[in-house]
């Protein structure tokens, strides 16, 4: 990912940003859930490890994957591209660009919703009772920051600069 300027140049910053904090609760996932079996062997499990580790993950992924498709780290299907003419490759990755951000809208929209459910009801895990909503709330972001990702890939695309 080159360095960018204005609306797509904050966005960007702000990605890297979240996916080193995706980065630190990996590392945090991995220390948690060594001290807890090491010390479950010593019969003092770490209480509340199964849901702080759950939650974990879910920043881990949702954090991150803005960030894996900004630096297009993900897998591609080139087979079938290239053979296609570089015009009809830019409106096929463009027709699927278009598809995604329609997705990712309505992921961030329905997470967004769904933490609204999960602060008004006062849903908490289990254990050690911590609150779901702002899990959600920050995933949801995260995909509308996916959304914006993908708008900088159509721009890129019709520059020619994508391949």
């Amino acid at each position: 990912m080159r360095e960018t300027a204005g609306v797509f140049g904050v966005v960007f910053r702000v990605i890297a940003t979240l996916n080193h904090i995706g980065g630190a609760a990996l590392t945090f996932m991995m220390f948690l859930t060594v001290s807890d079996v090491l010390l479950r062997a010593f019969g003092h499990p770490i209480m509340g490890t199964y849901e702080i580790v759950s939650q974990s993950l879910a920043v881990v992924i949702g954090f991150g994957i803005p960030k894996v498709s900004a630096d297009r780290g993900h897998v591609y299907m080139e087979f079938v591209t290239e053979r296609l003419s570089k015009q009809n490759r830019a409106i096929l990755y463009t027709f699927t660009r278009i598809i995604c951000i329609l997705l990712f809208i309505l992921i961030a929209y329905n997470l967004i919703g769904v933490g609204n459910e999960f602060r008004l009801s006062g849903e908490v895990t289990s254990t050690i009772r911590l609150p779901f909503f702002p899990l959600a709330y920050c995933v949801g972001v995260c995909c509308f920051l996916q959304v914006f990702v993908f708008l900088y890939d159509i721009v890129k695309i019709w520059r020619g600069e994508y391949e």
